[in-house]
């Protein structure tokens, strides 16, 4: 949430500055920096009864995370603002990025972070906004999630502290 140096809420029209990278070790920054791109790549993975995602998911994934520009979380815009500004090469995808477990564990490490060291508004909207990164890849051209997307979105909200 922003505030004024003093405390007080900014002015009308104007947001205090914008939160850095200083609260967050670089390990804990690259684990929330990281979680959304991780989130997509997981949710539109094919898995045992899961269907096979085509460009629209991963589309309607890159839409979630660029939403959270617009979002009312100091967090949330400069976790996508460090996404943007981010330049990754071509380096070789990370097998990680897709093991349900290891993104769940990182999910669950995520909340700890963020119970330290966010303020508990910005917290909650950014364990939100990230599962909604993989319910809008899930649900993409999708007339109802199948039962394995259903668990899937259960277990990642059950991670992030959700349910």
């Amino acid at each position: 949430m922003s505030h004024s140096v003093a405390g007080e809420p900014p002015s009308a029209g104007r947001r205090a500055a914008p939160l850095t990278t200083a609260v967050y070790s670089a390990a804990e920054w690259d684990l929330l920096t990281g979680l959304p791109g991780r989130v997509l790549v997981a949710a539109a993975t094919p898995g045992p009864g899961r269907p096979p995602r085509g460009v629209a998911a991963g589309l309607a994934g890159l839409d979630a995370v660029a939403a959270g520009r617009a979002f009312d979380s100091d967090l949330i815009r400069a976790v996508v603002a460090a996404i943007y500004a981010r330049h990754d090469g071509a380096a070789e995808p990370d097998e990680r990025l897709t093991d349900l477990v290891d993104l769940l564990a990182a999910a669950r490490a995520a909340v700890r972070v963020l119970r330290r060291r966010a303020d508990p508004a910005d917290s909650a909207a950014y364990r939100q906004w990230v599962e909604s990164v993989a319910a809008r890849v899930c649900r993409a051209g999708e007339a109802a999630l199948s039962p394995a997307d259903r668990r899937f979105l259960d277990r990642l909200a059950g991670a992030l502290d959700l349910r």
